[in-house]
């Protein structure tokens, strides 16, 4: 009897303490605005949500911090000494969570998947690369790109076909080619691997937090890898939840929300004071880099009078002081005043009388006036200015017919160019505008469809100049070419609110830069 008390007593106590023990594990929630579109990083596009989300399951060769400094994740670094060969040195610690090292071969490998038809990602610029074709493909089921090339474990060279600025090749690839296991995934069909259910919950990662569970339509529970090589996160639950952000302001003040980074959630301006009052938040105010995109498809409103006319048409400055309050900036064209390379060319005035006219002739000429505009449901204030807008139109003769819904039909609408008008925040990092704005404006396949010989001479130059002056100059002639024909006019750049929990311990929400140190974090 003694004997079995004591047992009995001991299973207690064990269970006990491990109820203690999962008392005390921790865990954060983030709060998103939008819905991740996919785990998978070989259909990573354009969607912050998803770079950050991904990210923690493998990470990029390097990132950009809060200085806008181009910091090591897997490499080391990334050099060049004539802008056509690139070499790659992956970090000597970086392992993947079964302890194998983390190599060039896995680089190569990821890069290869990415050109290959079967699972290309064609939000990548392959076509830069040596030994790809026009279109960024190599033969299907090839084995290697001739113009990436293995020198030893943890170093690859990589040579592209054109002149290609450093930070260029740093930002398109080093912070979007997310490097996957070659000694998991070799093996499988190409054919197979962008809609692989691996990437839903995979085994073998590089970053610090492995995929728990998650409904992409409302949230992402990540659990923290013990055998991270930057040391296990502090935090073992880390939570992507996807709200409203009405109900940003309630978590907050809950507790139930513990970071809002500043292009993953919208906090409505109209509670940023109250977020800045919060006794247990810390408001953090954002650089003014989110820019609502209002992208034209030039193959469905091809006449250039009405794309003129959608530009004098809206009273932006009207519908920046009384939904943003100011926070923010206008600004024609792609850059923003945080680049380097920003030139102040003034800001197309509000002209209703001109756009009118031009709505009259274009129309007389046979022009299509009925147009639809697609955006995202969740960008409050900014579809409260499509709806005004659409009603002023109305009174120039055009007839606008707005659609708001999810962000990812938002993205596939995108993706098969289904929309007249689109618009979207987007964030153009602003130490290279050149990746963003060449494939926005790149032609066919590209939200847009424009690109002019004077703009594509303009962001090929940016490429090879050295000093900010002269880059600045190329890139005065874009942002001045979307004034005169716009393809994609700037509603507004939103000096956007982040906020995270007094209890958050090491984390500081940035536009860029947030999620680096995730592993640090901790709860107080």
């Amino acid at each position: 009897m003694k004997k079995l008390l004591s047992l009995l007593l001991a299973a207690l106590l064990a269970l006990s303490a491990s109820s203690m023990a999962l008392a005390e594990e921790k865990s954060a929630n983030i709060a998103l605005t939008n819905s991740i579109p996919s785990l998978n990083p070989l259909t990573l596009a354009n969607a912050e949500s998803s770079k950050y989300a991904i990210s923690l399951i493998f990470l990029p060769l390097v990132d950009l911090d809060s200085e806008l400094n181009f910091v090591p994740r897997l490499a080391q670094e990334i050099t060049t000494d004539d802008h056509l060969h690139f070499t790659i040195r992956i970090r000597e610690d970086a392992v993947w969570s079964d302890g194998l090292p983390v190599t060039a071969e896995d680089v190569a490998f990821s890069f290869l998947i990415a050109a290959d038809p079967d699972s290309a990602n064609t939000a990548l610029a392959m076509y830069s690369v040596e030994g790809t074709d026009d279109d960024g493909f190599v033969e299907p089921g090839a084995d290697h790109i001739d113009g990436v090339e293995i020198v030893d474990e943890k170093t690859l060279a990589v040579t592209v076909k054109w002149p290609m600025a450093l930070y260029t090749f740093e930002y398109n690839f080093g912070c979007y080619l997310l490097t996957v296991p070659k000694h998991v995934l070799e093996d499988v069909p190409r054919g197979d691997l962008l809609t692989l259910d691996w990437f839903n919950h995979p085994d073998v990662i590089s970053g610090p937090y492995f995929v728990r569970d998650f409904d992409l339509e409302h949230y992402v529970h990540f659990e923290a890898n013990p055998d991270y090589f930057e040391g296990e996160a502090r935090i073992k639950y880390l939570n992507f939840n996807v709200v409203l952000s009405s109900q940003i302001l309630s978590g907050l003040k809950s507790g139930e929300i513990d970071l809002v980074q500043q292009t993953m959630g919208s906090i409505p301006v109209e509670d940023y004071g109250a977020v800045r009052a919060l006794e247990n938040v810390r408001a953090v105010n954002g650089t003014p880099v989110t820019n609502e995109s209002v992208f034209i498809n030039t193959a469905n409103v091809t006449d250039p009078r009405i794309r003129q006319a959608l530009l004098l048409g809206m009273d932006r400055q009207l519908v920046f002081e009384n939904l943003l309050e100011g926070n923010g900036e206008l600004v024609d064209g792609f850059l923003v005043s945080a680049s380097p390379y920003y030139t102040d060319i003034g800001v197309t005035a509000y002209d209703p009388e001109k756009a009118a006219s031009l709505i009259a002739e274009a129309k007389a000429d046979g022009a299509d006036t009925e147009l639809t505009w697609y955006m995202n449901g969740n960008e409050t204030e900014w579809n409260q200015a499509v709806e005004y807008f659409a009603q002023s139109f109305a009174d120039l003769g055009l007839t606008i017919h707005t659609r708001p819904v999810t962000f990812a039909n938002l993205m596939t609408a995108a993706e098969n160019l289904e929309f007249d008008i689109m618009s979207v925040e987007y964030t153009y990092a602003p130490v290279d505008p050149y990746t963003d704005v060449v494939w926005l404006l790149g032609g066919e396949g590209s939200w847009t469809g424009y690109l002019t010989d004077e703009i594509a001479a303009a962001l090929e130059a940016t490429q090879e100049l050295e000093t900010v002056g002269e880059i600045a100059e190329q890139y005065r002639v874009v942002d001045t070419a979307m004034q005169q024909d716009p393809a994609m006019i700037s509603g507004w750049v939103k000096a956007s609110l982040g906020a995270v929990s007094s209890r958050l311990v090491n984390a500081e929400p940035n536009v860029f830069g947030t999620f680096i140190n995730v592993h640090e974090w901790d709860i107080r």
